[in-house]
């Protein structure tokens, strides 16, 4: 299982770099089809065209999503869920298996946790269960923790994000997807405080392309592990374009005036 664990994590991680470019399509369950996930085969397409190395989506999608042409990329399937409809938003259920995953063909799950939140207890036994089918099975698991709960004042808190991403190491995650804490000093305070690969959180809709590109180069600097980043990517109006600058970023070391100098170059001639 252990061999197969590494063959499924070598197609969401690029084996030369350590790093991975991941794109989530998860976002119709909590809010709807929102803008660049109604043609949702089409996103997919742009995305693996630019070098994506994987996609996170529910277990209902990839059957309108198979592409049977263009550039391969990694699937990850989603097994949490919540809307923003609910009374308790931040309270994510289970609402896939392992064994959907692998019926799927996936390549990796991935589960969500809010910390602090009221059902936090629910949450992390959920997390806990998956975790040993995951582990059973051979197949990779990503965490996304968040600290959204009404303790918590700050979720970028350094503290708070280091608490998050040790606690996904610790319950068997293989890779832990947190928010960026704001600086590559406080950042590497969280790599430095777990021994799985971390990768940062969009966040919110950023508004310019400088700003995308920072926070990765920055997280990348502090020794992350890559990006997971949805709206920001799949909402752009060239989604290929932008993550092929970010590929520059994540697994060729460029730098950001480089990065915007391609974008910018390629942006005027289109």
């Amino acid at each position: 299982m252990l061999l197969g664990k590494a063959i499924r994590l070598e197609r969401v991680f690029n084996r030369n770099t350590g790093k991975t470019i991941i794109v989530p399509m998860d976002h119709g369950v909590t809010v709807g089809p929102i803008y660049g996930v109604v043609d949702l085969k089409g996103t997919v397409d742009k995305v693996a065209e630019g070098g994506a190395n994987a996609v996170i989506m529910h277990k209902g999608l990839p059957r309108r999503t198979h592409r049977g042409h263009g550039n391969d990329i990694g699937l990850i399937i989603h097994l949490s869920a919540s809307t923003v409809l609910s009374p308790f938003p931040n309270a994510k259920t289970l609402v896939g298996s392992v064994e959907d995953a692998i019926r799927l063909g996936a390549d990796a799950i991935s589960i969500h946790v809010n910390l602090g939140d009221e059902k936090e207890m629910e949450m992390l036994e959920s997390f806990g269960r998956i975790s040993s089918e995951a582990a059973s099975w051979g197949m990779p698991l990503l965490a996304m923790v968040y600290a959204r709960g009404a303790g918590i004042r700050d979720e970028y808190d350094v503290e708070v994000v280091k608490h998050s991403a040790r606690l996904a190491e610790e319950l068997g995650a293989d890779v832990v997807k947190v928010p960026y804490t704001g600086s590559p000093e406080t950042f590497a305070k969280v790599v430095d405080g777990c021994c799985i690969p971390v990768v940062i959180a969009g966040g919110p809709k950023m508004s310019s392309h400088r700003d995308i590109v920072q926070m990765v180069y920055d997280a990348n600097q502090a020794g992350g592990a890559g990006l997971s980043i949805g709206r920001n990517v799949f909402q752009d109006e060239n989604p290929a374009l932008l993550v092929k600058a970010l590929n520059g970023v994540v697994h060729q070391g460029k730098g950001v005036d480089e990065t915007m100098d391609f974008l910018e170059a390629h942006l005027q001639g289109a």
